[in-house]
């Protein structure tokens, strides 16, 4: 029964995909990573149902009361409810994380697979790009970016989408120049097959992997890049409720009201915790030198 049913689900995932899940499983700290970012996606989703109140209802009578059982985690300044704010921050981080890796894993596939499968002046050419680009602390790129395209949250993702891009596209470049040495990419080509062709039948889907455990570990970096752009107020702007904002706004009353800080500061340690931990736990079971 249990033979059946593995041949069952090995028709509809390739079977290294489905040995690295296995693995996966038996990992508790992989595990403890995904449901903390379970946690947080469920929480932001669910915000409107799970807030007591509005993230922008101010209530100056309340400014500032510690927590309580009618404010589990307190209010700020403006009496605005901070488990409210924390709940509607957790769609903010997990929306800037999830979009701005995605669009580095997408511009950084394609100029890495370019460079990597067509080498010569191609491949000079963006690795210097790729090169100068690296040359800058990210953050102080980041910066510049959001400096000149003006401070919003929309921006502050593009800006920490573009500075991602060389990561994944060296990645997958060495990733590349690796598999089109193999002897089915030579028989492909013998065959008649297009580079198109090529490169999104054989050499994409070989290069997943990595990309994958990059992306995961990603998300942490850029709810943490997020959270630094607000707190410099380049990210997302009032009265939005942005983690890293919120702690930028509360920071003067960290001696007299520590729950202003501590609260959005635990949800971006949490977050970036679990990212981590999950994406550490995905590359061990997702390298083919753990099987055994």
């Amino acid at each position: 029964m249990a033979l059946a049913s593995t041949q069952t689900v090995s028709k509809y995932i390739p079977t290294h995909w489905y040995d690295g899940w296995k693995r996966l499983r038996k990992q508790k700290t992989a595990i403890v990573g995904l449901s903390i970012i379970l946690f947080f996606i469920v929480a932001g989703l669910l915000a409107p149902l799970l807030a007591p109140g509005h993230w922008d209802g101010q209530n100056l009578a309340v400014r500032l009361q510690p927590p309580s059982a009618q404010h589990w985690f307190g209010t700020d300044d403006l009496g605005r409810d901070l488990l409210t704010r924390v709940l509607y921050g957790a769609r903010i981080s997990l929306w800037v994380g999830f979009f701005a890796v995605a669009g580095s894993i997408v511009l950084g596939s394609i100029l890495g697979l370019s460079a990597g499968y067509f080498g010569k002046w191609i491949d000079t050419l963006i690795s210097r790009i790729f090169d100068i680009m690296l040359a800058f602390p990210s953050i102080l790129l980041a910066i510049a970016i959001v400096t000149i395209l003006g401070p919003s949250l929309v921006n502050a993702l593009i800006a920490i989408a573009i500075i991602n891009i060389p990561t994944y596209g060296r990645l997958i470049r060495s990733k590349v120049l690796s598999i089109k040495e193999e002897e089915y990419i030579a028989a492909a080509k013998v065959i008649g097959m297009g580079h198109t062709r090529i490169i999104l039948r054989h050499i994409l889907p070989n290069s997943v992997a990595p990309i994958i455990v990059q992306g995961t570990l990603g998300i942490a970096t850029a709810v943490l890049e997020a959270a630094a752009l607000g707190f410099l107020g380049l990210g997302a702007q009032p009265p939005q409720p942005e983690w890293g904002k919120m702690i930028a706004d509360s920071r003067q009353y960290i001696t007299t009201a520590y729950w202003t800080v501590l609260f959005p500061g635990l949800a971006i340690m949490l977050t970036v915790l679990g990212f981590n931990m999950f994406g550490d736990g995905l590359r061990d079971a997702l390298d083919p030198k753990m099987k055994q």
